[in-house]
């Protein structure tokens, strides 16, 4: 990493946005914070490949994120790419692309690797004194679970069921048979209860570290985020509930009306929620408490090396 003296930055490309974000010190305050909105939901095909439009986007996006880092004298930032990119497949080709335009290239970190700087980010969040952690990050493409009682997780896992595949999936199947909704909630339910089974998460502090929960947080009457990131913040199992059918008979344009749902995640809103709930009921808590760090911040922290003392957040 060069520029100047303990300054680090990252490159987060994920489907909604590219976030560059160069720090000096804590993750709190960073001194370059730039987004460059993406929409490459809208440029994946059936077959999950991104078509040459969200390539244009990615491109753009990198060139951009180049000239601010180096004004700012990073002059290279960890360029890491979510799994929109991770799991389309054309991956490589995208990946070859971006770099042979903009002389970047973006990393790909496996769903594990994602889940572990999750856990590591909320550790530091919330302070070493709060014992045994359950982190839950519900991302596009998959969902992240890491538990530990230390700096580095006892075990993580990575699962197919992010907010945009499954919103995918839940149209198909509509369209198929008309099971949807009902079908595919007993499904994922299942299947994080199997991928869980005898890792005995019950007893630790559960953590959501991801916009998924943070904006279902905020549907179901947390404070808003203007309010400041010390706001404790929870989501409960029965507020949680008591909205997916309201959701589901809701179209997109009017959820975006909601509190805490953004336009341009308004369509996976209700995917969101029924994997937020198959998570609680899968792992046995009623209520997740809200982190705002997640892997962005996880890996600021590992490129910083930060000390526990100046990052540890109090919960």
């Amino acid at each position: 990493m060069s520029g100047r003296p303990g300054q680090v930055g990252v490159l987060d490309v994920g489907c909604f946005s590219a976030h560059l974000v160069v720090v000096s010190g804590s993750p709190l305050r960073p001194v370059v914070s730039h987004k460059t909105r993406l929409r490459l939901d809208r440029t994946l095909d059936q077959d999950n490949r991104l078509h040459p439009e969200g390539v244009e986007q990615v491109v753009t996006a990198v060139r951009t994120a180049r000239r601010i880092a180096e004004r700012a004298g990073v002059v290279e930032v960890v360029p890491f790419a979510t799994s929109v990119i991770r799991d389309a497949a054309n991956a490589d080709h995208v990946i070859s692309e971006v770099a042979r335009r903009t002389g970047t290239r973006l990393r790909v970190l496996p769903g594990c690797e994602e889940a572990c700087l999750a856990y590591m980010a909320a550790r530091h969040w919330f302070g070493w004194h709060v014992g045994p952690l359950l982190v839950l990050d519900v991302g596009g493409g998959t969902v992240e679970l890491a538990a530990g009682d230390d700096v580095e997780p006892s075990w993580a896992i990575s699962l197919p069921f992010g907010a945009r595949t499954l919103t995918r999936r839940l149209a198909l199947e509509r369209a198929r048979d008309h099971r949807g909704l009902a079908h595919e909630q007993v499904l994922v339910h299942d299947r994080v209860v199997a991928a869980l089974e005898g890792a005995g998460v019950a007893d630790q502090r559960a953590v959501g570290c991801s916009k998924v929960f943070q904006q279902l947080a905020r549907l179901a009457g947390a404070r808003p985020q203007h309010d400041g990131p010390f706001v404790r913040r929870t989501l409960r199992l029965t507020d949680l509930r008591g909205w997916i059918p309201k959701l589901a008979r809701i179209p997109a344009p009017r959820r975006a009306r909601l509190p805490g749902i953004s336009r341009h995640r308004a369509e996976q809103s209700l995917a969101g929620a029924l994997v937020a709930e198959a998570l609680m009921v899968a792992t046995g808590h009623d209520e997740v408490e809200i982190c705002p760090w997640s892997t962005r911040e996880g890996l600021l922290l590992t490129l910083t090396r930060a000390g526990d003392d100046e990052y540890c957040r109090a919960a």
